[in-house]
């Protein structure tokens, strides 16, 4: 948890009088006596009435600049009737990942009570822009909605102070109380679940649902979906891919060509043979021999596939977060806190665990872990191991005697010396000091680095939030920009674009990028420095599971025509021309759906109903027939299709439009064409 107004804020992992914050320093006095009273009404000690009659008003949800997976922007008044928890977060941040377990669990316990908005209120430049946003909804499949707060308009009004702030407010619009940090799921079940009785009992519940536009409904089908990290290994010559959105593991040749898969792609912490084992978003990897060890980051697990025997083990974790400032443990029987990356040194595991802003280490031979770099403090202070403070470290890499790791929240890139047990810093100031310099170490600026890589003394950073990758010489502290522009895109060659890379490993003279916005894995030949995608070859696709059951998805672009004249009692034929961007075509493994909607003196073969078209051909043609003389009808055309990339890697998306073309029939002239044009856009 990070406080905007200081440097360092403790987490507490259960809610305490002390720790409770009031949620606007308007009115401390009125709401802190409500909040204490929320802490003695979930111990059943008083009744949620005397924590109403004081009564504050919630500030209306107004001064975002975008509206996220809903049809249209929300009022208190359309939220009327129900309970509204305000999650104000920020995606870089670790703590704020914890909690969206426990909102999804909300969530689907109080289906028709609950609506959870997130407010997302940026820490980074790079998370104010509202497409990135949409991805890390996608990311970390969030299907409440969100509004993009970039100004800071509902954090000031709310009085938010650190992220993450939870606020509640009753069916009746007024502020119940608010916390900041991880760890609430109990205080706010019980406190969701008095105020929907309460507010039942007196008939002022309403269940009419919000209205949804979910944006995983605007994603299509892709071999890989945000690939958090990749290892190459140039002795096997074998590529690990972490498919993250997929739970799995990809294992391909250095070309490309699928070796096997472990991961059955369902969210789940299963052992077991590589097809029928799970994960769940899984980060980095370290290879021993042919024991590949995994990073299970939102299982809070440690993995280790046998790549003999393809199978899957659990060696460290629980499966559920460890506590703050815990001390570690052995094997299955102790947990862990989110680990994001590792690096295997002389039969030990050193663990970027992100969830502590700690470096752990773990003997493979007794399966003992514990700290082993940073004392829990989130923060940039350098020193002893047990005396320097991290944050969320996310990337780990091994050059000799010194472990470099990229602490994320800091944007700073540091290294532990193992022998002098000491760690120090190149390139990085602080938690709100970031941006996009080369440079020597007083000049030199990152922006949430999450993937870090060695070669011939150099270290090469995936600077995620700058869509770059950087490269440092720790011999002199300096810093440059070595691939990328700096703006997110999708563009191999010389002048390459990336889209928030997250991790990067070298094999022979080729850096292999997780380029994870763009779905893809990325190659920049280090001689020429040209960037390609990786043609991933053996891995199918399914239309994605994300398909609504409407066929033709709420976030369509309507189309207002002017009126056309048709003839009367003729053949008409319809043609629906759809123009895909350059470099993209008709997904082949995914139908186009039309229908077509119409009025009066229009008799069409296939009316209101969908249609199917497999293995799609642009344009749609489609006959029908008019009646007799009619001076106003419509008809209304929609279309969903899903497009990719022409050479099938990275990401597909999907797209719909609907044509509303009003119409007057005369017997006596009128077009027998009608012809329909839209242009596909990229999100």
């Amino acid at each position: 948890m990070e406080n905007i107004y200081s440097n360092v804020k403790r987490i507490k992992s259960k809610t305490t009088v002390r720790n409770i914050q009031p949620f606007s320093s308007r009115f401390p006095r009125t709401i802190i006596l409500l909040l204490l009273a929320i802490v003695f009404i979930s111990l059943g000690e008083i009744p949620m009435a005397s924590a109403q009659k004081k009564s504050i008003p919630a500030p209306e949800l107004t001064g975002g600049t975008a509206w996220l997976n809903v049809s249209r922007p929300l009022t208190l008044s359309d939220l009327k009737g129900k309970v509204v928890l305000l999650d104000f977060w920020t995606y870089c941040c670790i703590n704020c990942m914890h909690i969206i377990p426990d909102l999804k669990k909300l969530e689907a316990k109080y289906p028709k009570e609950l609506v959870v908005i997130g407010v997302h209120s940026a820490k980074f430049q790079n998370e104010r822009e509202s497409e990135n946003i949409r991805q890390s909804i996608l990311r970390y499949e969030i299907e409440h909605p969100v509004i993009n707060d970039s100004n800071f308009a509902l954090w000031q009004a709310y009085g938010a102070r650190a992220w993450p702030t939870l606020v509640l407010i009753d069916p009746e619009g007024n502020i119940v109380g608010s916390d900041t940090g991880e760890g609430h799921y109990e205080i706010l079940d019980k406190l969701i679940g008095k105020l929907a009785s309460d507010f039942r009992s007196k008939n002022l519940i309403n269940e009419k649902p919000i209205p949804l536009s979910l944006e995983k409904y605007k994603q299509g089908p892709s071999f890989l979906s945000y690939p958090g990290k990749v290892l190459a290994d140039e002795a096997s010559n074998r590529l690990f891919i972490a498919d993250s959105n997929h739970n799995r593991i990809v294992i391909t040749n250095l070309e490309g060509e699928v070796l096997d898969v472990a991961g059955s792609g369902e969210t789940g912490r299963n052992d077991g043979a590589f097809k029928d084992t799970s994960f769940h978003h899984p980060q980095g990897m370290a290879l021993h021999n042919d024991d590949l060890f995994v990073a299970d980051t939102e299982n809070h697990l440690i993995r280790k596939l046998d790549l003999k025997a393809k199978i899957v083990t659990t060696i460290a974790g629980t499966g559920k977060q460890a506590e703050f400032m815990d001390t570690g443990g052995m094997g299955t029987f102790s947990p862990i806190n989110s680990p994001w990356d590792l690096a295997y040194v002389e039969g030990k595991l050193y663990i970027a665990m992100a969830g502590a802003h700690q470096i752990w280490v773990m003997d493979l031979e007794t399966s003992v872990f514990q700290p082993f770099a940073g004392s829990g403090r989130e923060g940039i202070a350098d020193g002893s191991l047990d005396g320097c403070s991290l944050a969320q470290p996310s990337g780990i890499t091994v050059d000799g005697k010194k472990l470099y790791f990229a602490d994320s929240e800091v944007s700073a890139l540091r290294y532990v010396d193992i022998e002098k047990k000491m760690v120090k810093t190149i390139i990085g100031k602080g938690l709100f000091d970031f941006g996009d310099v080369d440079g020597n170490r007083e000049e030199a600026r990152l922006q949430h680095p999450l993937g870090v890589s060695s070669r011939e003394g150099l270290i090469y950073i995936a600077d995620t939030y700058n869509h770059k990758i950087k490269v440092v010489n720790p011999a002199d502290n300096t810093s440059r920009t070595f691939s990328g522009n700096g703006h997110a895109g999708y563009v191999d060659g010389k002048d390459p674009q990336f889209y928030e890379p997250g991790g990067l490993c070298f094999a022979n003279d080729t850096l292999y990028v997780a380029d994870t916005n763009n779905h893809a894995i990325r190659v920049i030949d280090m001689k020429t420095k040209e960037v390609s995608t990786l043609q991933i070859k053996g891995l199918k696709t399914e239309v994605s599971r994300n398909i609504s059951q409407t066929a033709i998805p709420p976030f369509a672009r309507q189309i207002e025509l002017p009126l056309k004249t048709l003839k009367a009692d003729s053949d008409i034929q319809l043609i629906v021309d759809i123009n895909i961007p350059k470099g993209y075509h008709l997904n082949p493994n995914a139908p186009l759906i039309y229908r077509i909607d119409a009025g009066n003196g229009i008799r069409v073969e296939q009316p209101n109903q969908d249609v199917r078209l497999e293995n799609p051909v642009l344009p749609i043609k489609v006959s029908f027939k008019t009646g007799s003389e009619i001076e106003r009808t419509e008809i209304k055309v929609s279309a969903c299709l899903y497009f990719c990339r022409e050479d099938n890697q990275g990401a597909c998306y999907i797209d719909a439009a609907v044509w509303k073309q009003p119409i007057r029939i005369d017997k006596n002239s009128g077009d027998t064409v009608i012809t329909l044009d839209y242009d596909v856009k990229l999100p």
